[in-house]
């Protein structure tokens, strides 16, 4: 379409052409004609050339946590002649790049890179770049749509927290600071199961998926004291402000991260009708990406997913529930399936203690209290000093 520019000249050739009409001065013709050719051929040379760009795009890394900065390469090519590109790049909800690129040579790719500041979790969509091609008189433009959409994962900010929960080992005499198996689970087959999102393919059973036509796993056996549930709020009521469950949303993200790295298969839920077990590095994704996109909810019945959690089998070395203010709905969470969990830790986003934190205390769970202001990995080692272990990593 006409540049800015190439509407004048339009204009110019309209009002020049009348001025033909009433005087019958052929050079008024010749230079209405010369105007409105300039502008067809600039269209023309435009599209063509536009329709030869190709684009792709490269997101260091794609993974990263809130606060964190992402590098992006945009490489742009043309099988034609180009006398001026303008390429935007459009990262959704967070902001947009512009770049423009002058005399492309053909087959020459021409590279441009920006930063992006990953704020706030979440996952954003990169793109579809568009690029703006202009003729040497700058008369038209031709906007293509060029490359493919990426994904930016934004996932919580994750502390580094000290020291793990105290449970029983096999043996119920004998406690032990951190799990004794390896991330690949036990040694011994236990059952079969069907795939799920996250799985280690090396897991994968070929007879049995051949013979039911789909994935089958092998279930390993995984050491009782192993397992860990984090166990994050998501109901509305139970924080005052976003920022509350903001901060909740870190501190269930930083447990997670804590355990799985020193060994513990912990299990997430945050308020699905299904629980996620971060068993290997692929599974660890896709749980920190739900925590990367969960928000409140205020239809959640806590007490009856925490029922059917239980049914299910659950149990194991430590449960963390994180929450905002507590109140009896969690006292009935910790009542429920603190009995299945040697360690119970609370953590809430609160200044100081109430009546529900109080209670627990006196149950035996462990609190940690941090406010939206403040982090929690001073808090978090602060308890396991006091009620569980001062383990440090090695």
């Amino acid at each position: 379409m006409p540049t800015l520019r190439g509407w004048a000249a339009l204009g110019a050739a309209l009002a020049l052409a009348l001025l033909w009409v009433g005087f019958g001065e052929e050079l008024l013709l010749a230079l209405a004609v010369f105007f409105l050719l300039a502008v067809g051929l600039g269209s023309l040379y435009v599209r063509r050339a536009g329709l030869n760009v190709t684009m792709s795009r490269a997101v260091s890394p794609r993974q990263v946590h809130d606060g964190d900065r992402a590098i992006v390469e945009v490489t742009m090519t043309s099988s034609r002649r180009l006398h001026e590109a303008v390429i935007e790049d459009l990262v959704h909800g967070l902001g947009a790049a512009s770049f423009v690129a002058s005399r492309v040579k053909p087959a020459s790719p021409m590279v441009a890179r920006y930063e992006v500041l990953c704020r706030p979790r979440g996952v954003y969509r990169l793109g579809p770049a568009t690029v703006k091609v202009h003729d040497p008189l700058d008369l038209a433009e031709f906007a293509v749509t060029a490359g493919r959409a990426d994904r930016l994962v934004v996932y919580p900010q994750v502390e580094a927290l000290e020291g793990t929960p105290t449970v029983r080992g096999q043996d119920p005499n004998v406690n032990t600071a951190s799990a004794s198996f390896s991330l690949t689970g036990g040694e011994d087959f236990f059952t079969l199961r069907e795939y799920q999102q996250g799985d280690d393919l090396r897991r994968v059973h070929w007879p049995s998926s051949a013979k039911r036509d789909q994935l089958m796993i092998k279930q390993l056996e995984m050491p009782w004291q192993s397992r860990a549930l984090v166990l994050l709020d998501p109901r509305a009521q139970a924080y005052q402000t976003p920022e509350s469950f903001e901060h909740a949303v870190r501190g269930a993200a930083s447990a997670l991260a804590h355990l799985f790295r020193y060994g513990y298969s912990p299990t997430l839920w945050v308020g699905d009708a299904d629980v996620m077990t971060v068993s290997s590095s692929q599974a660890y994704s896709i749980a920190m990406e739900r925590l990367a996109t969960i928000k409140t909810s205020r239809g959640i019945d806590l007490k009856a997913a925490v029922g059917r959690m239980r049914r299910s089998g659950m149990a194991g070395g430590a449960m963390v529930l994180v929450t905002g203010i507590p109140d009896e709905s969690h006292l009935a969470v910790y009542r429920t399936l603190g009995r299945d969990y040697v360690r119970t830790l609370l953590m809430s986003v609160v200044k100081e203690p109430n009546d529900a934190i109080l209670q627990f205390k006196a149950a035996g769970a462990v609190t940690v209290l941090s406010s939206s202001a403040s982090k929690w990995a001073p808090a978090w080692q602060q308890a396991m000093e006091r009620a569980w272990s001062s383990a440090t990593a090695g």
